[in-house]
């Protein structure tokens, strides 16, 4: 079949590179003037599978009042006259029961694992180098009760099979010796020794490469404006170059477009509870006089990610739901950092960090959109929140075996005519 994939980030490359593998003609529609331009540029670097507990639990409601106002929270609600936004927020309460965070939980684990071990099958076969570490994730608590809170998590993944072990002070200290400059005390921990992390990045433009090599075609500089639908299925997408307009067939399209998805498909009265959470990033110069981390680990308490890139440590995290809104905050900014050089006070070159921010596509539950619409020919694979970089191979798998009639090879609730 001809294929058209729209959005060429992490999720976007990875569905090219599967649909390409299964045989079919696979073109590939990006704004930007190369892969991973926005969402998957400067993220987090994990592959974290223990990342599977869902903000929408039952503490998030009262956390998320706790922090109205302060505007270096680790989750920020800018609220607008946007019903979008309040839609949203009325989901993501209803995914705050017990029951439904321990459905999402399971499913994300499941989706994780399967899709770190895709990760795992693609590098050997191509050979790819992204600034990998296979050293496991640490989540790290510097607060009593926020540790005893993450125990039964550990233990409900567990279940589902993730190796996530519960750690004394010790014993992280043990795995990371950097941990032991922090000015705030360790009181304890969790570890997931087969997790992951690298450069998100350029493991997109690795695997471009390689899918080049393998027929696809990439269109840069190539905006959307629209699908056309007849006969109750969509026919072709509209779009835009600097050559001017055209209108681009094909037999099935795959939305991989991150938190501009349901922009694009609400004319056709395809409704996805997305929402962009932005996200901050600082990336920090590394020397041999510094003493930075080298296993990737999570700061709960303050929702960041530390991951260490070769000669830079990458700190990811906080939430702020504001709309497309893409202006850096300078008090978030600088939140990241106070933090960081709390845990690691000679972590890195500080005063040369660079910042960025990007809108992860947020589900009220945290599950990805994975599987078909109304249309026949409209497939959709977005929806990853902060977890596409961890799910993506998984997921490209998934919607390739969809899309040719097959099974997937893992359990999860795949979407069907949405």
């Amino acid at each position: 079949m001809k294929i058209i994939v729209l959005g060429a980030g992490v999720i976007g490359v990875t569905s090219a590179w599967f649909l390409a593998k299964a045989g079919h003609e696979v073109t590939v529609i990006e704004r930007a003037q190369e892969p991973a331009r926005e969402t998957s540029y400067a993220n987090g670097g994990q592959i974290s599978v223990c990342h599977a507990e869902p903000w929408a639990n039952p503490k998030a409601p009262w956390k998320t009042l706790q922090w109205l106002g302060e505007e270096d929270a680790p989750l920020l609600f800018r609220f607008k006259f946007d019903w979008n936004q309040w839609r949203w927020g009325l989901r993501f309460l209803q995914q705050c029961t017990p029951e439904r965070a321990r459905f999402n939980l399971q499913n994300l684990v499941r989706l994780g694992l399967f899709s770190r071990d895709t990760l795992q099958a693609v590098r050997g076969e191509l050979g790819l180098s992204y600034d990998e570490r296979t050293e496991g994730i640490l989540h790290y608590y510097t607060d009593e009760a926020d540790f005893n809170a993450a125990i039964p998590a550990a233990a409900l993944m567990r279940e589902v099979g993730l190796d996530r072990q519960v750690k004394s002070a010790a014993e992280c200290l043990a795995i990371e010796p950097a941990l032991k400059h922090s000015r705030r005390p360790i009181v304890g921990g969790t570890y997931t020794p087969s997790d992951e992390s690298g450069d998100a990045r350029k493991f997109t433009n690795e695997l471009a490469k390689h899918a080049e090599a393998l027929g696809v075609k990439f269109r840069y500089d190539c905006a959307i404006d629209g699908f056309n639908a007849a006969g109750g299925d969509v026919k072709s997408v509209r779009v835009h170059t600097p050559e001017g307009k055209e209108v681009l067939s094909a037999d099935r399209f795959v939305v991989c477009l991150g938190s501009y998805s349901p922009l694009y498909l609400a004319p056709l009265g395809v409704t996805l509870d997305i929402y962009p959470a932005k996200g901050y990033s600082a990336t920090i110069p590394v020397g041999p006089e510094h003493e930075a981390p080298t296993v990737s680990m999570t700061d709960d308490g303050y929702k960041l990610v530390f991951s260490r890139l070769g000669d830079r440590l990458r700190v990811a995290g906080t939430a702020e739901f504001n709309g497309y809104n893409l202006e850096l905050n300078e008090i978030r900014c600088k939140a990241l950092i106070a933090r960081t050089s709390e845990i690691f006070p000679n972590g890195g070159d500080y005063a040369n960090a660079e910042f960025w921010t990007g809108l992860r596509p947020a589900t009220p539950g945290n599950l990805p959109y994975i599987g078909s619409t109304r249309y026949p020919s409209l497939w959709l694979n977005t929806g990853h929140g902060t977890l596409g970089w961890t799910e993506c191979c998984g997921s490209a798998k998934a919607i390739a075996d969809l899309i040719d009639g097959k099974n997937p090879e893992v359990d999860y609730p795949f979407v069907q005519g949405l």
